[in-house]
């Protein structure tokens, strides 16, 4: 196996092995749309941080990343780099080990940067290369899930209105997005993001056009759900698709189908205006919330993650 750095030129070969993969997990999740091409391979290509694999002179695999950058995952002070879905891929054959020549080729390039956060975006359903990285020293981050625009069996719960927020009203939502900061911080998610000033939380909202969705009891606000037009893998957009980017319900009101509510109420909305698929990106290391939605929605992505020791930068010149 050769491994080569990614050049521009490589770019139709590594979206031949990046559609495949991305079909293999459409037969186990068919909300996915259909697709023709790979965007963010021609984002990428020419950012010499991504590697090729080659063996009889044809591809067999590649490892493309954005540029690394600060504050990996907004709550650490390391820089990271991450391959999104879409930015890596290996043939069947011999899959595992195609993987674990890659990264051992980026990685290198990665460190380089002064890069300690590496995040890479793989499939639900691949197995084979997830075992590959656990043994590289990465564990589950993030998880990407989708599910069609259609409601659930639930039933009703007394004593809560389910409502869409006008602009006017999003202030009331801020002590709940404080609150879920505060959730992060706690066992098991260890995630200490800076919380956003009120005026911040409201430029913010209204910067990326997101609606608030909410349920009120007693005159006071439990649950919202902020819903926006885009998340974060290229499927996660269109005309007819919405996704969730924020939710949080006050822990005494959990257990009662509130939020199951909510979710059908947000539904119903949003099929009524014509759009079809729904997404939401989430964190496996939150127990309450990845429950909840893996009981809802279908993961098709994994990102696994690895923290470099710090103190490798001391021999930089040895890398």
């Amino acid at each position: 196996m050769i491994i080569r750095d990614f050049e521009p030129k490589y770019t139709d070969e590594a979206a031949e092995i990046a559609l495949a993969a991305y079909n293999h997990e459409r037969a186990f999740t068919q909300e996915l749309p259909e697709i023709s091409d790979i965007p963010i391979l021609k984002q990428l290509s020419g950012n010499e941080f991504g590697v090729a694999a080659f063996e009889g002179g044809k591809m067999v695999g590649f490892l493309c990343s954005v540029e690394p950058f600060e504050n990996a995952f907004r709550s650490t002070d390391v820089r990271g780099v991450f391959s999104p879905m879409g930015a890596n891929g290996a043939v069947m054959e011999n899959h595992g080990r195609i993987y674990a020549a890659l990264y051992q080729a980026a990685a290198k390039k990665w460190v380089k940067a002064g890069a300690m956060s590496h995040a890479i975006c793989l499939y639900e359903h691949d197995e084979e290369a997830k075992q590959q990285l656990f043994r590289y020293g990465f564990g589950m981050r993030c998880i990407d899930a989708i599910r069609p625009m259609e409601t659930m069996d639930c039933a009703l719960c007394s004593g809560y209105e389910f409502l869409e927020l006008s602009k006017e009203d999003y202030a009331y939502v801020y002590p709940l997005h404080l609150a879920l900061n505060e959730h992060y911080c706690s066992s098991p998610f260890f995630v200490n993001r800076k919380a956003d000033s009120q005026e911040e939380f409201l430029d913010s909202s209204e910067r990326n056009k997101v609606r608030y969705f909410a349920v009120k009891t007693g005159g006071e606000l439990c649950a919202y759900m902020k819903v926006s037009e885009e998340g974060e893998t290229f499927v996660a957009s269109g005309n007819l698709y919405r996704h969730i980017t924020g939710a949080y319900c006050i822990p005494e009101h959990r257990g009662k189908r509130v939020y199951q509510n909510l979710l059908n109420f947000v539904i119903s909305t949003l099929k009524t205006e014509g759009y079809t698929g729904f997404g939401v990106d989430f964190e496996s290391i939150n127990p309450s919330g990845s429950g909840f939605w893996l009981k809802h929605f279908h993961a098709y992505t994994n990102s696994v993650v690895r923290r470099i020791d710090e103190r490798i930068m001391q021999r930089a010149s040895l890398i």
